[in-house]
């Protein structure tokens, strides 16, 4: 009897680790949905049928992302992380990356589990954030660029994420007096290498820049949009000497374009796009969002420059006695009607932009985001109608929407972070459903370890939907009356955030999915 019991017990457990089982469920739990909803499936009489599992079925929806060429997939893994993320359920740790605020402000991006920041007073840092977090190098900026003094201030940042490599990160950095670098991290030797070093400008601080190797794309605060284009024939992951001077492809001045700021790249056989989405001021209805694409051939020669807005879309007349035209604006705040907090959405100017086409995303200090569809082809540049997201309960700092439409948000103050499914804009009638009602996301909110609990007692993921602190006994905690400094970035595993204390302190708070 006990031999059959222990028999038994292996057939499940075997069971439980059987990777086609996994990739069964992974299918029928968040592929086959997702599927479904493709645009202009039932007008081509696609059958149902077809979208069920089948094992010799070897290509889906996010197949290259999951499939890992000369690995075994494990299946239970994406099943548990996707899950997790759905849910909410995460763990929660910090590392304390500044003892106290620098001007211009800390900045940081992430790459592949590694978080790089950039400040006037340490100079340019690099931490892992996977298994154990632990500090990689620091470096200070460039010495050849010591004399320049105030002006050595970074102001933005970027990671070339088409050529960079876990283990190879390429990073460029603007300046305050216009000029701008670029630097080399090599992960597994803990080093920095600095490439480059472009001259200060008479058009003023970059507050904004995007590296995709070998085009630049800088955002001066005069308003100036500048590409510039390093020698093509260098390999940049190799150039261990240096790199050679750009050559500036186009200038344009803008009149209309105001921060907050989103610069992209992006790179194809036929062209180059490079994009500036921005905030832009309305005569009658406060703030609107534009898009400025300049198109190029692959050898550099600019073909075009097109722009857009949403301006129709949010425009008031002071006769009108209609709201402004928000698809899914169905959920007024508390303290006014559904026409007042309308006109009031509408007025308000965004804290952040984040721009990964075609989903350009809009965060509001109204409690609100903006979800815009950009449309851009051969023949057009056109920005959808906005769709209002509601479910935050205090000023939204900061978000950020990668190119599969996934978004996180996270608020000012406290520990609200939000996680948006957002894949083919808000066109169904769910969808519009879910973001009038409030539901169209799954909310974080940590939970501090209580006095005398082990971190560890209280990690097991709860039924709310909420996590619980980890490691936080000691040394800097990140408390209720922390701030959020407006920056977010998430990955396939985690989200890191950008928070400040009330002292000054400032850590990198890391959501953990897995």
């Amino acid at each position: 009897m006990l031999k059959r019991q222990s028999e038994q017990d292996l057939d499940i457990d075997g069971l439980a680790r059987d990777s086609q089982l996994w990739k069964y469920a992974y299918y029928e739990q968040f592929v086959r949905p997702r599927a479904s909803r493709i645009p202009g499936r039932r007008d081509a009489k696609i059958p149902a049928s077809s979208l069920y599992y089948s094992s010799k079925v070897s290509k889906w929806l996010e197949d290259v992302r999951l499939v890992k060429g000369g690995r075994a997939t494990n299946w239970k893994k994406h099943y548990k992380l996707r899950h997790n993320w759905l849910r909410g359920s995460c763990k929660v740790s910090h590392t304390q990356v500044a003892e106290q605020p620098s001007i211009p402000p800390l900045l940081v991006r992430m790459y592949e589990g590694v978080v790089v920041t950039v400040d006037s007073d340490s100079g340019l840092s690099a931490w892992s954030m996977i298994g154990e977090h632990k500090h990689l190098m620091t470096v200070a900026l460039a010495p050849n660029e010591s004399p320049r003094g105030d002006s050595l201030a970074p102001t933005s940042i970027a990671i070339d994420s088409s050529n960079s490599t876990a283990d190879l990160i390429n990073i460029a950095i603007g300046f305050k007096d216009g000029s701008f670098s670029i630097y080399q991290l090599i992960v597994h030797k803990r080093s920095i290498i600095h490439m480059y070093t472009h001259g200060p400008s008479s058009n003023a601080t970059l507050s904004a820049i995007a590296y995709a190797w070998p085009y630049l794309l800088t955002m001066a605060e005069l308003q100036v949009l500048s590409l510039y284009r390093f020698n093509p024939t260098v390999d940049n992951n190799l150039a261990n000497d240096g790199i050679e001077p750009p050559y500036l492809l186009s200038s344009l001045k803008s009149h209309t374009a105001w921060p907050p700021l989103s610069l992209t790249i992006r790179i194809s056989n036929k062209n180059i796009l490079a994009s500036i989405a921005y905030a832009m001021p309305t005569y009658l209805a406060g703030w609107s969002v534009g898009l400025q694409e300049l198109r190029l051939t692959p050898d550099g020669n600019v073909l075009e420059s097109r722009l857009a807005s949403a301006l129709n879309q949010g425009f008031v007349p002071l006769i009108s006695t209609e709201p402004p035209s928000l698809s899914g604006s169905k959920a007024p705040l508390s303290g006014g009607t559904e026409h007042d907090q309308s006109i009031i959405a509408a007025l308000s100017k965004p804290a952040t932009l984040s721009y990964n086409h075609p989903y350009l995303l809009a965060a509001h200090p109204d409690n609100t985001l903006t979800l815009y569809m950009v449309t851009s082809n051969a023949h057009n540049l056109v920005i959808g109608s906005g769709d209002r997201l509601w479910g935050h309960t205090s000023s939204v700092s900061g978000a950020y929407v990668d190119d599969r439409g996934k978004a996180v948000s996270v608020s000012a103050y406290g520990n609200e972070l939000r996680i948006w499914e957002l894949e083919g804009g808000v066109s169904s009638n769910g969808s519009k459903r879910r973001v009038a009602t409030g539901t169209a996301s799954v909310q974080v909110r940590p939970e501090k370890v209580l006095p005398g609990t082990e971190a560890s007692d209280q990690a097991q993921p709860q039924e709310t939907g909420r996590s619980t602190w980890s490691g936080l006994a000691c040394g800097m905690g990140i408390e209720e009356a922390a701030t959020t400094k407006g920056w977010v970035a998430f990955d396939e595993e985690k989200v890191v955030v950008l928070r400040e204390t009330a002292q000054g302190a400032q850590a990198l708070v890391v959501y953990d999915f897995t």
